[in-house]
This record gives structure tokens, C-alpha cells and sequence, in this order.
């Protein structure tokens, strides 16, 4: 797929994605993570004057992706509302017209620690909501990164993001797929998230995410061929 890169995991291949999802073919199934919808309403209700934008940026980019990869799954790894107060019944309303439009799509949600603070989805949002891990083949489902017996776990939570240093003390900060040996990390799929630098372990791969292409800045025990 254009500006993904692929990478062994668990004996599966994966393609980590410039719009920061990751994709497994053999299952049809698309992983997305911290898509925070609400964040900004959540901050109107506290009232910090934000717009109210970036959750209508995160419905057009999900649409867009979906459209893109076609897959028969999605499963989203925590956080897919912020919280209470920014579920609003409008943004609710566009959710679910958003989730009708895609109804043909089976979508799953790892619950997050937002999750639990919001509260259940709608009856009607046709999303199944279940506890980590959630296994599905080699891998273990969860929100939270910590290794789990069950299987190689692939996690959101933290939004990672890397530094890149250059020349004159240049510095880039740039969101990034983290794989260790146990766990992955996905980069926060949601417009209005940030990303906290995060320090891999030597061998670990780590995948940036630059504009739309993703590219590797280090390689080691996760990477491979299938």
C-alpha cells in the first residue's frame, strides 16, 4: 500500500500505515488506536474555547482509511471517546450515521481507560465492546502495553512519538509504530491527541510516521520477513 511499510510480527505481516493504522491482510482486519473522539467537545464543556474541528478531521480520515484498505474488521485498541461530557448528542448522532454508512464493516473496542470513564456505547452503535486481552490468532488485543501470555500484544495508550535530531541541534518530533518483543505500540489515530516521546529498547523497530509515508529508524528482533 502506498507510503506503508511492511513488518513481520508473530509470523504475521503487517503493514504499518502513514495514516496511522496498521493493516493485517491475512485477516482482513485493520488495527486503529487513542482516536479521542470528543476530545475538543470535552474541553468546550470545561470551557477552554477550542473548535470543534478535530473530531470532524478524525470521522473524514477513519472514512478515508477504511475506503482505502476495505477490510472486513476493525478493531479499535482503546480510547475511542475521550470521555462523557464530550459525547454529546450531536456528535453521538454523527457517529452513528457514520457507523450505518460502514455497517458492513464487524467493529471491536479493546476498552480503554477513557472508555470506562464514558461510559457503554449506544445500543445501536453495532460495535462489540470487550475487556484486554481480546485474542484474536497470535495476537493479543489490548489498550494498555504490557506483555501478556496469551500473545504478542498490540497496544495503543501512550501515543508514541520519537525525536529526530540533526544538524545545529535540530530536532523533529514525529509520531511512530513501536515494536518490541512482546508489544507494539500504534500512534494515536485521533487529530487532536499529542504523542509523548518514548525511549525503545535496542533491537526494538520503530516505524515513523512522516506526512504520508512511514519509514523505519531502527530495526531489530520484530522485524523480518514472513
Amino acid at each position: 500500500m502506498h507510503g506503508g511499510w511492511e513488518i513481520c510480527v508473530a509470523g504475521e505481516a503487517l503493514i504499518a500505515l502513514p495514516q496511522k493504522a496498521l493493516y493485517w491482510p491475512g485477516q482482513s482486519t485493520l488495527f486503529i488506536a487513542d482516536v479521542h473522539l470528543g476530545k475538543d467537545a470535552s474541553f468546550q464543556a470545561l470551557g477552554i474555547p477550542v473548535p470543534l474541528g478535530p473530531t470532524t478531521d478524525t470521522f473524514l480520515r477513519l472514512s478515508a482509511v477504511l475506503a482505502m484498505v476495505r477490510p472486513t474488521r476493525l478493531v479499535l485498541l482503546g480510547d475511542l471517546w475521550h470521555s462523557k461530557a464530550g459525547r454529546t448528542d450531536s456528535l453521538v448522532a454523527d457517529f452513528l450515521a457514520w457507523r450505518q454508512v460502514n455497517a458492513s464493516i464487524e467493529m471491536i473496542l479493546v476498552e480503554g481507560n477513557h472508555d470506562a470513564k464514558a461510559g457503554p456505547l449506544p445500543a445501536d452503535s453495532q460495535v462489540t465492546e470487550v475487556k484486554e486481552p481480546h485474542v484474536i490468532g497470535p495476537f493479543a488485543l489490548c489498550h494498555y502495553p504490557e506483555p501478556c501470555p496469551k500473545g504478542y500484544v498490540l497496544s495503543g495508550h501512550i501515543h508514541p512519538a520519537v525525536v529526530l535530531e540533526g544538524k545545529g541541534r535540530q530536532t523533529l518530533k514525529l509520531p511512530c509504530f513501536w515494536f518490541g518483543k512482546e508489544t507494539a505500540v500504534l500512534p494515536a489515530f485521533g487529530s487532536f491527541t499529542g504523542c509523548a516521546r518514548v525511549s525503545p529498547a535496542e533491537g526494538d523497530q520503530v516505524l515513523i510516521v512522516c506526512e504520508d509515508t512511514v519509514l523505519p529508524v531502527r530495526t531489530g528482533v520484530a522485524s523480518g520477513e514472513c
